[in-house]
């Protein structure tokens, strides 16, 4: 009997080993704090791994992060499962993925929008500052006063990186134009106060701004409200946001997040991979809902500007490379 028990729990065992194997095919995808129906950076991430799911017929696991507490929890919880990669969505996750990597060795991870160096995870980064090149030099080719603004988020180097490329964009398209710019504050609530956007884009208007762009993400729904309010144009961040306001969307800054998700599924390398312009990682949007605001001439203009950036006639200041906007 002692034989034939072994024997069962031997076989358990097998049985529980190769369920694990099979499912560590199975990727998981964990959503930072807004969900995956965001609008905006997690439901990008969405979108690569439905795209994913639809062209392979494979499923995945996933999680939403509702408070800070959960992020280290539900990493291990999907490295337990067996789950490979797991993509933790957001620069918010790396320390937690970062303490996790390290006792899953033989897991694949990912980690969207920060830079970590260990073997068993890939990172994925953009040329934020190259989009906003462009989507600067949109604004001042658009405007009428000469006076182009932006809202910043939280007061981190990723928004003064984005601040940067914004500005040598419209200085370039315009070496005269004048850029206001403010951040909306110093901790995290600053992501999320609509209100406060409104009141940095109503004073920017009020010094003679006609486009300011904001890269601030929740607080920016305050920014494009307050355009709309004064008859000015918005600029969204991250998805393209132009149907939020039509008409007073002059366009979006893409990060092209679903196209990075979609990718690490489909061959998981290790290291850090760049994304900007030339690997479609960055752009600036145009549909139905801003076309008309857009000239052939001005369009035209910025596609040139694009070309430039991607064969290296223009460099675009990275503000994080030195912590400094030089250009």
């Amino acid at each position: 009997m002692k034989t034939l028990h072994t024997l069962a729990a031997t076989a358990l065992a097998a049985l529980t080993l190769a369920a694990t194997t099979a499912q560590a095919q199975q990727p998981a995808v964990i959503f930072d704090m807004g969900g995956k129906f965001d609008k905006s950076f997690n439901e990008a991430a969405y979108r690569g791994v439905e795209r994913w799911k639809a062209e392979t017929g494979k499923n995945y696991l996933e999680f939403e992060i509702s408070n800070d507490t959960q992020r280290a929890q539900a990493i291990r919880r999907m490295a337990e499962r067996g789950a490979s990669p797991i993509i933790s969505v957001g620069f918010a996750q790396a320390s937690a993925l970062q303490q996790v990597a390290k006792d899953f060795p033989k897991t694949k991870f990912v980690i969207i929008d920060e830079k970590v160096n260990m073997p068993n995870v890939q990172a994925v980064v953009f040329k934020e500052h190259e989009g906003s090149f462009l989507i600067g030099a949109l604004a001042a080719l658009t405007s009428k006063s000469g006076k182009v603004g932006f809202v910043g988020g939280m007061d981190i180097p990723l928004i003064r990186k984005f601040q940067c490329g914004y500005e040598q964009g419209a200085k370039a398209a315009n070496p005269k134009i004048d850029v206001q710019a403010n951040m909306t504050g110093t901790t995290a609530t600053a992501w999320n106060d609509p209100t406060r956007g409104g009141e940095l884009a109503k004073a920017q208007f009020a010094k003679g701004v006609d486009v300011v762009f904001a890269a601030a993400g929740g607080t920016g729904v305050g920014v494009y409200q307050a355009a709309k309010d004064a008859g000015k144009l918005a600029i969204g961040v991250d998805s393209n946001q132009n149907h939020l306001q039509p008409g007073t969307m002059l366009s979006s800054m893409v990060k092209r997040v679903d196209v990075a998700v979609y990718n690490v599924l489909k061959e998981w390398q290790p290291g850090i991979k760049i994304l900007g312009l030339a690997e479609n990682g960055v752009e600036y949007a145009v549909d139905q809902h801003n076309a008309k605001l857009i000239s052939p001439q001005v369009k035209a203009k910025v596609e040139a500007y694009k070309a430039d950036i991607i064969a290296g006639k223009i460099k675009v200041a990275d503000y994080m490379a030195d912590n400094a906007c030089k250009y």
